[in-house]
């Protein structure tokens, strides 16, 4: 089912199966993608086509600096004729749902996400109210334009289980992108590939794949190393440990592992860690303020912990891992 998935969607999206890899494993992790990237490269058609491939309620929002939080959440409506609140769910209430362009709603509107994203429910009224399984956030921003946008705060940007760009195309995938039917166009005669049922039941399955102690080892060595190394004002937190286990997880079970490999946490550590790290003053001041090189910066960054953080006991486990 999951080249199925991948399949269909590079329908759409040509020549790209490695972001559409990753964004159906953080599907199958049970987590939410912030794709940020250049304008023009295809970030909301690949979560349209994601959307299009499952049998489930999705939702696109277009963030804007007026969008308030009850235009997410939703809001309670007084009926005359049964005398009492009747509650309107907004479009939080859907397995997938896109928020295009996340960065140009105002903080507040922002926060309305947090309790949606880890607990999967809101708050409103009083009522706590749970959201659809799965749910998965799809976040879109542009990394260039700066006016007239907020920066997602370290609280939210922790929430995005894998953060990934999207890339130009190669010369052959462009060229097949000039043929007459738009990336619009693709999407509406995309057809569902699974249900929401197989996607639960994946999920479920991913759950189930082995790490051994020593794996689970080299994890907790690469979030010590980022704690105290001298030039992390911020280093990483158990949320981005367990986040990882799960996208490991999930991409083994993509694989058709019943087991984890050290290989598994060298390919998602990038996208998963990168964002959440934060460079102290002395490591920015050399650095230049463009927002590209600091995230270069910190991809270079974990790979070089990923390197560090290698106890010779876990490739002594590999014959344990696939037992």
């Amino acid at each position: 089912m999951f080249e199925s998935i991948v399949n269909n969607v590079g329908i759409v999206l040509k020549g790209k199966r490695n972001p559409v890899e990753l964004a159906v494993v953080c599907l199958l992790a049970d987590g939410h993608l912030l794709i940020e990237d250049v304008p023009g490269v295809g970030k909301t058609s690949l979560a349209k086509a994601l959307s299009a491939s499952i049998e489930c309620s999705w939702k696109r929002v277009q963030f804007t600096p007026d969008l308030l939080p009850s235009d997410l959440i939703g809001v309670s409506i007084w009926s005359k004729q049964r005398e009492v609140f009747d509650f309107q769910e907004g479009p939080l209430f859907a397995n997938i749902v896109l928020a295009d362009e996340i960065n140009r709603a105002s903080p507040k509107t922002q926060s309305a996400l947090l309790e949606a994203m880890e607990e999967r429910q809101v708050s409103i009224d009083g009522v706590t109210r749970p959201l659809p399984n799965p749910f998965i956030v799809i976040a879109t921003q542009n990394p260039v334009e700066h006016d007239g946008t907020y920066k997602l705060p370290e609280s939210q940007l922790d929430r995005f289980l894998i953060r990934m760009e999207i890339g130009y195309p190669s010369r052959q995938a462009e060229l097949d992108i000039l043929e007459p039917k738009t990336g619009a166009e693709l999407v509406d005669q995309l057809s569902p590939v699974v249900t929401t049922r197989d996607i639960q039941d994946m999920i479920a399955a991913a759950t189930q794949v082995s790490m051994v102690e020593p794996l689970k080892n080299y994890l907790v060595d690469i979030a010590h190393i980022s704690r105290k190394h001298p030039q992390v004002a911020l280093g990483l937190s158990p949320r981005a440990m367990i986040q990882l286990a799960r996208a490991v997880r999930a991409l083994a079970a993509a694989r058709g592992r019943d087991y984890s490999t050290p290989d598994d946490v060298k390919e998602l550590a990038v996208p998963v860690l990168a964002h959440r790290l934060r460079f102290g003053r002395c490591h920015s001041s050399f650095l230049p303020r463009r927002h590209h090189c600091l995230i270069v910066q910190k991809y270079s960054f974990v790979i070089n912990l990923i390197s560090k953080s290698k106890p010779v006991s876990l490739w002594l486990s590999t014959t344990v891992m696939q037992r």
